[in-house]
């Protein structure tokens, strides 16, 4: 499995004023693969490129992807050993020294590897309003207790063991790593994220999950350590989508993830996501926990895969302190931050409740032989307390399951802007933090009429934002090319107070205000004085004139120029060649990709 590790990080301390005539800042984010550089048909992943700029000296395995006569074609000409079918293409043993032949065939598109993926591990159900719905009380007088009844739940994981809490509703178990094709869950992390789902309590000192009324298909995909292929999860997700309507399969949790390595468009994991998408199927995967570094800096762009997916809702994890208040809640230093690699989609789409979650012990599992300070109890009242976006994934999944009896045919791509709509924005970060916010089930059940609802005695605003989705509710959303006059209000000066999204070549005029999270697509010009306050990701080239306060989190992608007296507060991240002319005062940590050219003083 590769490990991203960024190449430079330039650390600009609190109020250091820049003074250079010039400065050049040479740093690396992306190998531009091999395949690029000498004309090669077949796109490759970073790390097959470098193992050809390599030498190419060791052996190795890809996912090649088409129709199967199309890969046993591929393999009988270059003399390789298919050690996996898979429905759309299959997984090819590549000698030393073979890889380079591959890569140059006319009728290969991508090369991928099979890659190594792994788990990414009572206050819940009342912190997000789950436990509301459970209840035959005045949300849900017209629907009954909303459980999840019937709405099948396929677990891509390491199995789900035979517990009472459980009871016959586990109506399948199926493994696919080829070790022990039983589905027992030796390794303990499948049981858990299930048990978060779906486990109904038996009393008062038991563990009652999101959707107790939910049906699971178990799907094993990861060993007794945890581990598994790329391959193996992709068979799962395909299993699913054959079999959706035996099993009412409605939602795939994948608490699961693996280094990014190529654009979602390429990666084999992401195209099954969307297969699973577009036949109707809800898609939650883990955002993965690469938050920060080993040195417990924070680290952003390491949302893991299939996370990286637009067709999936992608989950972060929150820490509720312990409690069912919502006012005391933070996000999960571990949990990772976007926006994704290479494609730059802005990620995760909410986060929900993953530090310290209490769940269901698979007994004699890995987990609990390995680590037993993670267990409480014994026997049948033995619990295992684990954190991660696993868990948080878990959560969403739930909801899911909740919404899908509650709202009959809803898609999914009605199901995430629900959710995202009814999420609780969380104050002090932004989009590529924490998505559109904090999970919020009763307000993603009452979207988009619900402003804010009652949970553990607080008021929860909605935070009426929806992004990555062509369902959309949200504050504003501006579509358009070219100038943006006064009928859209961005002429003269103006004020903005909502969450911002700007679509296709913008530009403003006048003296500009945008409070909270700024995304602007597309070639972007401002004029006058520009404050921006709250998390500011800028897509394409940026001109900025006139004196400009960045206040908060910033990205900037694309060429840059930066034209007058420029501030900057809070963490920045610089893609691309960037020039900033004028007077440039940096405050908090800086990132610097691309070349960096700085005049003035």
């Amino acid at each position: 499995m590769m490990h991203f590790s960024l190449t430079c990080r330039s650390r600009v301390y609190r109020t250091l004023i820049v003074r250079s005539a010039m400065v050049a800042v040479a740093v690396s984010l992306v190998v531009v693969p091999a395949a690029q550089a000498q004309g090669r048909r077949a796109r490759l992943s970073e790390d097959l490129a470098k193992q050809l700029e390599q030498g190419d000296s060791t052996a190795t395995t890809v996912i090649v992807t088409g129709s199967q006569a199309r890969v046993q074609a591929i393999a009988a000409k270059h003399g390789l050993r298919i050690t996996k079918l898979l429905a759309t293409g299959a997984v090819l043993d590549v000698p030393a020294g073979s890889l380079s032949a591959l890569a140059n065939d006319d009728s290969v598109d991508a090369l991928s590897p099979d890659q190594d993926v792994r788990s990414t591990m009572a206050v819940t159900r009342e912190a997000t309003g789950a436990a509301l719905l459970q209840t035959a009380g005045s949300l849900a007088a017209n629907l009954g207790p909303i459980t999840g009844k019937g709405v099948g739940v396929a677990v891509i994981d390491s199995g789900v063991a035979n517990l009472p809490q459980f009871a016959n509703r586990v109506v399948l178990r199926k493994d696919f790593t080829g070790t022990r094709p039983n589905g027992t869950d030796d390794f303990g992390h499948g049981t858990h994220i299930a048990g978060i789902i779906a486990a109904a309590g038996k009393g008062s000192d038991d563990t009652t999950g999101v959707a107790p009324g939910a049906l699971i298909i178990s799907l094993k995909v990861l060993d007794a350590k945890g581990n598994g292929k790329a391959s193996a999860a992709i068979q799962a997700i395909d299993f699913a989508i054959a079999n959706k309507d035996k099993f009412n399969i409605k939602v795939i949790n994948l608490s699961l993830g693996a280094m990014v390595v190529q654009s979602y468009k390429d990666d084999p994991m992401c195209q099954a996501v969307e297969r699973a998408y577009r036949a109707g199927i809800v898609v939650v995967a883990a955002a993965g926990n690469r938050g920060k570094l080993a040195d417990g800096r924070r680290a952003a762009g390491l949302i893991d895969s299939p996370g990286n997916s637009p067709f999936a809702i992608t989950v972060g994890a929150l820490n509720t302190k312990g409690t069912a208040f919502r006012s005391d809640d933070v996000m999960a230093s571990y949990s990772s931050m976007g926006p994704t690699r290479f494609d730059h989609l802005v990620k995760p789409d909410l986060v929900a409740p993953g530090n310290k979650i209490v769940g269901l012990a698979a007994p004699n599992s890995t987990l609990v032989q390995e680590h037993p300070e993670f267990l409480t109890g014994t026997g049948a009242n033995a619990r295992l307390t684990l954190s991660g976006t696993s868990q948080a994934t878990a959560v969403v999944s739930g909801a899911v399951a909740q919404l899908t009896q509650a709202l009959k045919n809803t898609t999914p791509a009605q199901i995430k802007a629900r959710l995202q709509f009814g999420a609780e924005k969380l104050e002090g970060t932004g989009l590529a933090v924490s998505g559109a916010g904090s999970l919020n089930v009763v307000g993603a059940l009452l979207a988009p009429r619900a402003k804010a609802t009652l949970i553990a005695g607080e008021t929860v605003e909605t935070a009426r934002l929806v992004f990555g989705t062509n369902a959309l509710y949200g504050d504003v959303i501006l579509y358009g090319d070219g100038t943006l006059k006064s009928d859209v209000i961005l002429y003269g000066d103006n004020t903005l107070n909502g969450d911002v999204i700007l679509y296709g070549d913008v530009i403003l005029y006048g003296d500009v205000i945008l409070y909270g999270d700024v995304i602007l697509y597309g070639d972007v010009i401002l004029y006058g004085d520009v404050i921006l306050y709250g998390d500011v990701i800028l897509y394409g080239d940026v001109i900025l004139y006139g004196d400009t306060v960045l206040n908060s989190d910033v990205i900037l992608y694309g060429d840059n120029s930066l034209n007058g007296d420029v501030i900057l507060y809070g963490d920045v991240i610089l893609y691309g060649d960037v020039i900033l002319y004028g007077d440039v005062i940096l405050y908090g940590d800086v990132i610097l990709y691309g070349d960096v050219i700085l005049y003035g003083d």
